[in-house]
């Protein structure tokens, strides 16, 4: 089989733990909340932001918050400028996962709980927990359901990245390849697909588009588009139905369920995505920052929740699609 493209295949799995937000709040007396996203170029991010704001204000916290702009520096600038106002819980989605390890530390020795959100940091990083949806067995679900969906019919697919060492990209589209893989060899005992080339679209449309673009010059002839979030598969979308090779191609995301997505699942124009809900993401680190913050978070709390995974396709997209939402 090929994987053009990729680095490696990690063949373990992650284990999937259901936890879900506090019911209710406790009471928090002058609560200082800080929250730094690394981008809000996404609407799952702005969605994300919102939410976490809400859960903080519901709680009667003030609330600082800063658009790291995809950019390191600033993001580190914006951790430290909040510790120096004395927040006392830091939300982080972190830009990278080894480079804002020292800010993080920093804040943690200034007394500051930190919860991390969706996107993965260094377990040497002294935060209290890291809440995301599971990347690996969302990824995997789709991978199986892209299999089957596929079955008979070899694969040429386009891979769609966010951003080059994020963990939470590289867990989302392994967690799919190995789904692809025990799928087949289960109902076939072989297993086989071509990754034809990796584009890289830092998680939003616009970025989707040009790394479709880009593939296409060189492989016209790709049928399935994996990305590894919504934004960026919506992206590539523009892209095909631009050159007039969207018939015949199979979109999948690896995580997000974003309702634009969601809409197109349902009409049949969009093959699957995994769920990650940015709303119960954000809000239950919140809740767990600030039990932290008030002493009730018991000792042995784990360091890392996941969210239940899902495969999202137009048998089941009816339970998930909200048209109301943010996101």
């Amino acid at each position: 089989m090929t994987f053009t493209g990729l680095r490696r295949l990690a063949l373990g799995s992650a284990l999937a733990v259901t936890l879900a937000p506090f019911a209710t709040h406790a009471a928090h007396a002058a609560c200082s909340v800080g929250v730094s996203m690394f981008t809000l170029g996404a609407p799952y991010y702005a969605a994300q932001m919102a939410a976490a704001v809400d859960e903080a204000k519901k709680a009667g916290c003030t609330v600082t918050t800063a658009d790291g702009q995809n950019d390191l520096s600033k993001q580190i600038g914006d951790v430290e400028d909040m510790v120096s106002k004395g927040i006392q819980l830091l939300i982080i989605n972190p830009r990278d996962p080894e480079a804002m390890v020292p800010a993080v530390n920093a804040a943690a020795k200034a007394g500051v709980k930190v919860v991390v959100i969706d996107s993965g940091l260094d377990p040497k990083a002294k935060y209290v927990t890291l809440v995301q949806s599971s990347n690996d067995q969302n990824g995997f679900l789709v991978g199986q359901w892209l299999a089957d969906k596929m079955s008979g019919t070899p694969m040429k697919i386009a891979l769609i990245s966010g951003d080059k060492g994020n963990i939470v990209g590289e867990e989302r589209r392994l967690g799919v390849l190995k789904g692809v893989i025990e799928e087949q060899l289960v109902k076939s005992g072989h297993a086989g697909f071509d990754v034809v080339a990796q584009g890289w679209g830092g998680w939003n449309t616009d970025g989707g588009l040009k790394a479709m673009e880009d593939i296409l010059t060189a492989h016209p002839d790709v049928n399935v588009v994996l990305g590894e979030n919504d934004s960026m598969v919506l992206g590539a979308r523009d892209a095909l139905r631009e050159a007039g090779k969207l018939k015949g191609v199979l979109l999948v995301a690896a995580a997000d369920g974003q309702k634009d997505a969601l809409e197109l699942i349902q009409k049949g124009e969009y093959g699957a995505t995994g769920l990650n809900n940015p709303d119960l993401v954000a809000r239950t680190g919140v809740d767990i920052g600030l039990k932290a913050v008030a002493g009730k978070l018991p000792a042995d709390f784990p360091r890392v929740d996941y969210t239940t995974p899902e495969v999202i396709t137009k048998d089941n997209v009816a339970k998930f699609y909200n048209p109301k939402a943010v996101f």
